[in-house]
Order: C-alpha cells, then structure tokens, then sequence
C-alpha cells in the first residue's frame, strides 16, 4: 500500500456530507472518522449508522481509522464505568468497522489521574490489565488497536508508551503518533517540575512501533489548571511539533501508512468554547490538507 493522506474531517464539518465534500475536495479517498453530527462513530444509532456506510459507499470513500473514544483522557483508569463503557464501544466499533473494510481504532490509555502518582504501581496494573482485555477484542477481531500519546498514561513520556507495549505485547497493539500532543505534554519521568516533551524525542524513541501518524502542529502557551494546556494550533510546519522533520524521516525510511490530519484552527473537539464559522472551519480544514501535501511534495523532492 502506498502512502495516502486522511483526516479526522468532522472538523472540516459535522455532517457526513460535508465531511465527504472536504475529503472529495483535497482528491483524498479516506476520512478518520471521529464523529459524525456531533456523536463518535461508535455511538450512532444503528440507523444513523447506516446513513453514513451508504453515503460513503456512494461516494467511494473509506474510512482509515475510527477515531474512537475508548480509555480516552476522560476515562479514569480506577472507574468500572469507563472501562465498562470502552468495552461496549469497541464491540459496537467492531462489526461497523468490519462492513467499512477498516483495521484500524484509534484507542488510549486512560486519563492522568491527578489524586495520586499517574504511573504508580497500582494504577499501573489496573491500565494494563484493562487494556489487555481491549487489545484482545480486537485481536480477536482482527483489529488493530493504535495507541494516540495524548493526554493518557502512555502520553506520560515514551518511556510510559514502551512500557505499556511491554505489557501487552501484542501484535494487534500499536502506535499512532500525533505530531502535535508532546508540545504541551510534560515529561513525566523524575521529580517535578516537568520539562515540557519534544516531539522529535519522543518520535524517535517509539518509531519503530509508529503504525499510522496524526499530523497536528501548536506552540504551548501556558498551563490552565485543567486536563489540556493553552496551545495555539498552526498550520503544519508553523509550530512547535517537529511536523517537518518528522515526516522526513518517516518518510525517508520508507513508510507507506496514512497521514492523518487534526488540525484543530478552526475548532478544538475537546474545547466546547471555541466555535468558528461552518466556512472558516471547512477552509481551514481543507487548506491544511492543501498543506500537507505540499510538505510532502517538497521531502519527496529532497528541498527539506
């Protein structure tokens, strides 16, 4: 398979026929489906559903990747709720990811939790041992489950992401990297305070287990108290995130995966408060698709 781009395009719009629009627009053939009318994939009803399958089947368009919420950074790794509720969502994710031909889920590790150390022993435990059963479903299945480092346990540093693939060596348990997520990340190894992560370090150290990539670029503002930091999100290549020289050395070396993109200009999926205009979203979307590619045209033409 060659390389191709995709992206979440929920962000381009939250119905699946503008998300097919931007996608048909950039000449791409793939979308990472998040969400669709403001409720992730793996939540549709099962009419809503088949909305979506029909319309991308009419439009030739597949999806890459679900980009699901399961042990996301809103689920506490201590909660049998949430896992209760990862658990349900995967096997809902699985036969509509098996009708749409696609072998891919993005999953996490869980949420940091704040009251005690978020890698202590304990908590550790619980995070592998839960993961472990998800990882199985999808081996089962034969799903492959990408790891996103974002703000999770594995997210921690890349020392936390090789211990989890440590713990559950399986080869249906892999890694997306997202280009973006380390910038406003601590660095979560020693004594406090925290170094802020590099993207490039942390690339480097996981690479060789990098099955797919999320291209988002930021420059870190401040911390606010809450789960996410204040970034201003940039065109690739603008910010903080080490996008360029990334995806020259992934590239260099040969991958053929999916370049996905989460541009987060125009709308921030986990902040609520920052609305934009349904055009400034679209043409953000779309002009950073427009982006990327070029980037990718100037590596592939050795001007990097």
């Amino acid at each position: 398979m060659f390389m191709y781009f995709t992206g979440f395009a929920d962000e381009a719009g939250s119905s699946i026929d503008t998300q097919i629009k931007a996608t048909k627009e950039l000449g791409w053939n793939y979308i990472e489906s998040r969400s669709v009318n403001n409720t992730n994939i793996t939540d549709l009803s099962g009419a809503d559903f088949e909305i979506v399958f029909n319309k991308l089947l009419e439009a030739d368009i597949k999806i890459s990747c679900f980009g699901s919420a399961i042990a996301n950074w809103a689920k506490d790794p201590r909660s049998q709720e949430d896992f209760l509720y990862s658990l349900a969502a995967l096997k809902r994710a699985i036969p509509r990811m098996n009708r749409l031909g696609t072998k891919y889920l993005r999953g996490m590790s869980f949420g940091i939790v704040k009251d005690v150390e978020p890698d202590h022993p304990e908590i550790e435990k619980q995070i592998f041992e839960k993961l472990k059963i998800l990882v199985k479903q999808c081996e089962d299945a034969g799903i492959i489950y990408l790891h996103e480092n974002c703000m999770n346990y594995g997210g921690l540093s890349y020392e936390h992401t090789l211990r989890l693939l440590d713990a559950i060596p399986s080869p249906n348990f892999k890694l997306v990297f997202d280009t973006g997520n380390p910038v406003g990340s601590d660095h979560h190894v020693g004594t406090p305070p925290y170094k802020k992560q590099s993207s490039w370090e942390f690339y480097k150290n996981v690479r060789d287990f990098i099955e797919y990539i999320h291209i988002k670029d930021c420059i870190f503002i401040e911390e606010t108290g809450e789960i996410f930091p204040k970034l201003t999100f940039t065109f690739p290549g603008d910010g903080h995130g080490d996008v360029i020289r990334i995806l020259k050395d992934f590239i260099d070396s040969g991958y053929n995966g999916g370049l996905s993109i989460e541009p987060h200009l125009a709308v921030v999926y986990h902040d609520g408060s920052k609305n934009s205009s349904q055009e400034i979203q679209y043409e953000n979307y779309v002009n950073y698709g427009k982006r990327l590619m070029d980037i990718v045209n100037e590596i592939k033409s050795d001007n990097y």
